[in-house]
């Protein structure tokens, strides 16, 4: 399967995140044993400590080697081969955890040698909550003489609770994963369903096209023949039909132009176009077109020649002229006026209508979209015509904006001098 550069993007995107997502539990890992090692050496240099004091206060001489002994992951037994008290070694367990700042709950039983019996302790709690002690969690060990063990319950709760800032990081990756793969899946079904409408409409336009091409050939033959040239009232309904089948033809090639545009089918074939003829033949179609009286204004400071590809640059030109007249009460009057500046030459058609309103004016580029007449109830147009325009400048790397005013409405072309010749 041959995949697009769109399909590409998505792979690469869902990869970088998957590798961002491994990363981090990579990392989650080691945090996690880093905190546990470094617990653990809190707690065996704590419990060192808590021997060697008890050894300084018999007087006696440390002899015994090894006295801390790691049964399990919360379960330590010290051999202490010398006696100590009860609420001496308590005292000395909270001193040395205190100091080594190892905040944990725990729990200890000392070795009685008389009843030969683990003698539970007490269980120490920050809270003050002893409800979790396990008196039967201490077994004896029969290698040793005077040792007690050493419990820590919440050891693993206190692992993950120190990490929990790496699981917030976690967790939000994952959701920017669950969010990148939705959007990808809306996308894709956006993309299907623009297929589907780009498809639908070149079946439908070209459909339409034969039929019309057949309606123009036999109404043109009508309109030639004597039987209808001598009848006003036919003459006149016969070239509505004209009229109107030229009119539908043009909206039909309108859509063909912006689905091909979007199919990225379209091909540029600049040349070097003289833009005062290109003016001057949209005016004289402009002006067969329309019955109405029409001002032109060309307020160009010079001759200009544009690298353009001439049947789509007359097109824009000519849609934005023909909105221009259009939406335009009374006699429209059209100015096209040229700013010359270093870096560009901006093309602006200004007219004296209504103009856009704020709320319209950021979105007449958009495709389908269509603004309501101030004049009338009805929305005339597909929405296609700037659209068109639009694509087609930016195909051209030209930049295109409108700015609307009492007086009127301004579509301006910024052309790069690049592609003037002057």
């Amino acid at each position: 399967m041959k995949l697009s550069r769109f399909n590409i993007v998505i792979f690469i995107g869902f990869f970088a995140i998957l590798g961002v997502i491994i990363m981090q539990f990579f990392l989650l890992n080691q945090a996690y044993s880093f905190e546990k090692k470094e617990v653990e050496s809190k707690i065996h240099y704590a419990l060192r400590d808590v021997v060697e004091r008890i050894y300084i206060d018999n007087n006696s001489e440390l002899i015994v080697s090894n006295q801390i002994k790691k049964i399990a992951h919360n379960y330590y037994v010290v051999n202490v081969n010398d006696v100590f008290e009860n609420n001496i070694l308590e005292f000395y367990l909270k001193k040395e955890f205190n100091r080594v700042n190892l905040d944990l709950d725990f729990e200890y039983a000392i070795y009685d040698c008389g009843s030969n019996n683990m003698v539970y302790g007490n269980y120490i709690d920050a809270d003050g909550d002893t409800s979790k002690k396990c008196e039967d969690c201490f077994t004896k060990n029969h290698d040793l003489i005077y040792y007690f063990a050493i419990r820590f319950p919440t050891l693993k709760q206190n692992y993950f609770s120190s990490l929990k800032q790496y699981w917030i990081y976690t967790v939000v990756l994952f959701i920017v994963l669950i969010i990148y793969v939705y959007s990808v899946l809306l996308m894709l079904k956006q993309k299907r369903y623009t297929v589907l409408q780009n498809d639908f409409i070149n079946n439908m336009t070209h459909e339409f096209k034969t039929p019309l091409a057949s309606i123009l050939i036999a109404s043109n033959y009508a309109n030639s023949q004597d039987e209808i040239k001598k009848s006003p009232k036919l003459s006149k309904y016969i070239e509505i039909i004209i009229n109107q089948s030229k009119k539908l033809n043009q909206h039909i090639e309108q859509i063909l132009s912006l689905a091909k545009t979007d199919s990225h089918n379209i091909q540029l074939n600049k040349t070097k176009v003289e833009l005062s003829n290109i003016v001057k033949l949209i005016k004289e179609n402009i002006l067969l077109k329309y019955s109405r009286e029409i001002t032109f204004t060309l307020l160009f400071p010079k001759k200009y020649t544009v690298l353009a590809d001439e049947f789509h640059f007359y097109n824009i030109l000519y849609n934005i002229v023909d909105n221009a007249i259009k939406y335009t009460k009374g006699n429209p009057d059209v100015t096209m006026m040229i700013n010359d500046n270093v870096k560009y030459v901006t093309l602006s058609i200004s007219d004296n209508g209504d103009g856009v309103s704020e709320k319209d004016l950021p979105f007449i580029f958009d495709k389908f979209y269509r603004v309501e007449r101030k004049d009338s109830k009805e929305i005339e147009g597909f929405g296609i015509g700037l659209a068109y325009v639009k694509k087609i400048c930016q195909l051209h790397n030209w930049k295109i904006s409108a700015s609307s005013t009492e007086t009127g409405l301004t579509i301006s072309i910024q052309i790069p001098k690049t592609d003037i010749y002057e």
